[in-house]
């Protein structure tokens, strides 16, 4: 691990509790845990990367058991999303190394622009469950979705928990609250299929990982409960918050 003064490590702690509130409650957290560990002297991208995926995996693991006692999310529609996602993931891993983060931020930009656009110009949007698709078809679409977003998760990671709740409701039409319910358990696969292919690798920095976890599983804990209690509106208003900040940092990133 690379030596760190004390003020650094009290940084990164704080950016790991607020990684794991923000994912807790909408996702996005990565594109605040995974900057700062780039902050870190010595430390390359794909350590960083796969230093992440360990903290991140606490914190999901929290506000994935504190949805799922509270909330009750949809486990057929959360089980074959989580199952791709973690296939998809393991095999954006593999990539990390090879392809340079540089060129999906321009696209993921796009993407972000226009989903900030959908969701302020539909305001009822997520506020009901209407859901789409039926039987198989409704799970197929589930691990279609779950299988790319979780191979991006593992090639580059940040903003997975928000495209996962944008697809939940967008494309199967849940509301933000068991959106984000669902989210989590397959963001938790994700990262499980990062680490998978990481942790044999030795990219993980295990010391400064736990660390972090553990500021990211007390910070995931209070969001999912923040969540629960003021439901999908309150949802709906950070994630519109939450996008129009990853906007924001991927567009300094893209000028740059």
């Amino acid at each position: 691990m690379p030596e760190l003064d004390l003020l650094t490590i009290v940084l990164l702690l704080l950016a790991g509790f607020a990684a794991g509130w923000v994912d807790a409650v909408v996702g996005g957290g990565g594109l605040i845990q995974l900057p700062a560990l780039l902050l870190v002297p010595g430390i390359s991208p794909v350590q960083a990367l796969a230093t992440n995926k360990l903290g991140s995996i606490m914190g999901t693991s929290t506000s994935a058991i504190t949805y799922y006692r509270r909330v009750q999310p949809d486990l057929h529609t959360a089980g074959p999303m989580a199952l791709a996602a973690l296939a998809g993931a393991f095999g954006g891993a593999i990539g990390a190394s090879h392809i340079p983060a540089e060129l999906f931020k321009p696209i993921i930009l796009v993407v972000l622009v226009g989903v900030l656009a959908w969701t302020l110009l539909k305001p009822n949007v997520g506020q009901h469950d209407n859901l789409r698709w039926v039987g198989n078809g409704h799970k197929r679409i589930a691990a279609l979705i779950g299988l790319l977003i979780g191979a991006y998760d593992g090639l580059l990671g940040p903003g997975t928990g928000t495209f996962l709740v944008i697809s939940l409701v967008s494309a199967l039409g849940y509301s933000f609250l068991p959106a984000s319910a669902i989210a989590k358990i397959v963001n938790f696969a994700t990262n499980l299929g990062a680490l998978i292919f990481f942790v044999p690798s030795g990219a993980v920095i295990w010391t400064l990982g736990l660390g972090m976890g553990l500021a990211n599983l007390v910070g995931a804990y209070i969001g999912a409960r923040m969540a629960v209690a003021k439901g999908s509106k309150f949802v709906r208003v950070v994630f519109v918050l939450v996008v129009g900040a990853l906007i924001a940092r991927l567009a300094w990133d893209v000028l740059a």
